[in-house]
């Protein structure tokens, strides 16, 4: 009797013990997922200077398709305007670095291949991404582009990263202000569906290429990151126009203004791009980064002629405030804390 009674206090006392642990691994969860949430004073000052650089990288990269244009003006190839532009990336970049931030070269072994190879997937996009703008427009180009957003958000969900209600808003107004502007129901020469496809093609290998970004930015340093990938960039690039055999074209002094300029932009986006992914993480970067074809709208009708419809402007509101919500959203928790590795699942 006696003997049944002590085993039945150890058996209430374990059921205790376990029911304390249990609470406090329930409360520790509560607390992490409020600490992911509720991001301090100083985190928010951090990811403000992240919001700052992602749309300094959206102007900047809203660039891109009208120096293509204005490059192909000038009887510039789409393989030649690749791996020169990226060359003088890399060359202005290793440049800036030998005066201003030497230090920044040295990286682990392992981590210069990791940047080397996201800079080689960088590269393959582009080139179907400048093939592509020699057959669409600037506007619908920078638009097609623009459906890279979906696979970041895709595969950093599955992840782990935290996605809330407003940041799923917010890339949908996007998605759709997109295609009111892109207006495929318009195209009809077959030229234009082959630069669309190439396009996506482009959009999918950079989703990729952000997605490995973040993963990357875990362990280095922006600023080192970004001199390696676009050295990778240039490397695959230029490897690509010399296997395409043709000898290069001459090039003509507005040509080379167009190269440089769409050089200079490369770098300097590229730059506030992983500086802002280090901050706010994959998924808000790529939703701010849509603010590009805003850019590249206005650019193209001022300077290229182009013109939209008015389906097409309410898409570029959409656009537009799809990604101004930015701040509210990162003031929920939606940027992931700085250590989050979407390659720990």
């Amino acid at each position: 009797m006696k003997t049944d009674q002590h085993n039945g206090h150890l058996q209430q006392f374990a059921e205790q013990n376990h029911a304390v642990e249990a609470h406090g691994r329930l409360q520790g969860g509560v607390l992490k997922r409020r600490l992911w949430q509720s991001p301090s004073i100083q985190d928010l000052r951090h990811r403000n200077m992240g919001i700052y650089s992602g749309l300094l990288s959206s102007f900047l990269l809203g660039w891109a398709p009208i120096l293509g244009k204005l490059a192909y003006r000038y009887g510039i190839t789409p393989l030649t305007l690749a791996a020169l532009r990226t060359l003088v990336a890399a060359v202005f970049l290793m440049l800036v670095y030998f005066v201003f931030w030497p230090r920044l070269f040295l990286i682990p072994w392992r981590a210069l291949v990791y940047c080397l190879l996201i800079g080689a997937i960088n590269g393959v996009g582009s080139l179907f991404y400048y093939n592509g703008l020699e057959r669409i427009d600037a506007s619908r180009a920078s638009l097609l582009s623009s459906l890279y957003a979906v696979w970041v958000v895709i595969f950093l969900t599955a992840s782990g990263q935290s996605i809330t209600r407003l940041t799923i808003f917010r890339l949908v107004a996007a998605l759709v202000g997109a295609l009111l502007v892109q207006a495929p129901w318009n195209v009809t020469d077959p030229s234009n569906q082959l630069g669309a496809m190439l396009m996506i093609a482009s959009a999918a290998l950079n989703g990729w290429y952000m997605v490995m970004g973040q993963w990357v930015l875990a362990d280095v340093p922006s600023r080192s990151a970004t001199l390696y990938i676009i050295t990778g960039m240039a490397l695959t690039v230029s490897a690509a126009r010399m296997l395409g055999g043709a000898p290069l074209e001459p090039v003509r002094m507005p040509g080379w203004q167009a190269i440089v300029a769409l050089g200079l932009t490369t770098a300097l986006s590229r730059l506030a791009m992983f500086f802002s992914m280090e901050r706010l993480g994959g998924v808000q970067t790529a939703i701010l980064n849509l603010m590009e074809m805003v850019v590249s709208l206005a650019l193209a009708i001022l300077l290229l002629g182009e013109t939209l419809s008015g389906a097409q402007w309410v898409g570029a509101v959409l656009l537009i405030g799809g990604t101004s919500l930015v701040r509210r959203d990162v003031q929920r928790g939606a940027a992931p804390p700085p250590s989050f590795n979407p390659m720990d699942v």
